[in-house]
């Protein structure tokens, strides 16, 4: 069970595995808050090449980040066994069901069974990836999005044989170190955001693919309408206030004309099969020069910091 962070955040531990951007990205996340932190890799070398990202992600969380205390230490994942003190561990190594089952399997005999365990897979079930393990009971799906440094939540995903309980003291303990995390009682597929997310992308899509809408204009839809209300509260609540009655009505009239379409449609697919994949790829919808994906990769984070710090001015209740 999770416990040296209920009292405080200086005794907090966390041990991530991986050594990626998201693995980087989560470590800087703690790190910022004055979590020691523990990152392996495959070996002790390529765990400790990651440390200037933790870094840069912390600093970009918490420019005071090194004053709190908080330690960074590297191992290698077969070796490292010491695990003290450690109030959670999070996986986060490449989306191969057979890598992570096997870390898994691992970690089932290594780490001692009242220390929770997480994943961060978004594509394979925490059903699956504990299948079988002794203490699947402590095994989660923890499922960040990026940049996870900056984004707040995180899905804490209930697998078949994971325990409500522990799961309850891990979304405390994510709490604690300024997240805001949901949780999710079946490890269905998407889980919770990207469900809602997917639905949105169908439809959005959809429209581009019939020529309703340029994908600038769905952007700048979103972005100013709805989107904008969101930032202050999620959509349940807005309905909430505006009244049900209204969205009742018009939904009777759009439901039936909603793309209900099973595969991505060709305007997507046609991109990724020719490599114009987004922005790192310099094209996706439209061209990126460097000089502009340099400038939006900076917006949006800048963005995302300061929608971040709107959300903390009038909390929400409970």
């Amino acid at each position: 069970m999770i416990n040296s962070s209920m009292g405080g955040l200086a005794m907090s531990k966390v041990v991530v595995i991986g050594t990626g951007t998201m693995g980087a990205g989560i470590a800087g996340g703690f790190l910022a808050h004055g979590t020691d932190i523990v990152i392996l890799g495959r070996t002790q070398a390529k765990a400790e090449a990651c440390f200037d990202a933790i870094k840069v992600c912390a600093n970009s969380t918490n420019a005071q980040w090194s004053k709190l205390g908080g330690q960074l230490l590297a191992g290698s994942i077969a070796e490292w066994n010491d695990w003290t003190d450690t109030d959670l561990i999070i996986e986060t190594v490449s989306e191969r069901l057979d890598l992570k089952k096997a870390i898994f399997a691992h970690l089932d005999q290594r780490v001692p069974p009242h220390i929770p365990i997480g994943s961060n897979s978004s594509g394979f079930p925490i059903s699956d990836i504990a299948e079988d393990l002794a203490t699947a009971n402590r095994m989660f799906n923890t499922h960040y999005f990026m940049p996870a440094h900056i984004v707040p939540l995180v899905e804490i995903v209930l697998g078949k044989q994971s325990s409500p309980e522990i799961a309850n003291q891990v979304c405390e303990f994510y709490k604690a170190h300024d997240k805001k995390p949901v949780l999710v009682k079946k490890d269905i597929p998407g889980f919770l955001a990207n469900r809602i997310q997917h639905a949105l992308m169908r439809e959005a899509l959809s429209l581009v693919q019939a020529g309703i809408a340029t994908p600038e204009d769905i952007d700048t839809a979103v972005r100013y309408s709805f989107g904008f209300r969101y930032a202050a509260v999620g959509p349940m609540t807005q309905k909430e206030i505006s009244g049900w009655e209204g969205m009742a009505l018009a939904a009777e009239l759009i439901y039936p004309t909603l793309s209900n379409i099973s595969t991505p449609p060709t305007c997507v697919t046609d991109l990724v099969k020719s490599g114009k994949t987004g922005i790192a790829k310099g094209a996706g919808f439209r061209s990126w020069s460097a000089e502009e994906a340099d400038i939006i990769q900076k917006n949006y984070e800048e963005r995302l910091k300061a929608a971040f710090a709107v959300l903390k001015v009038a909390p929400d209740q409970g």
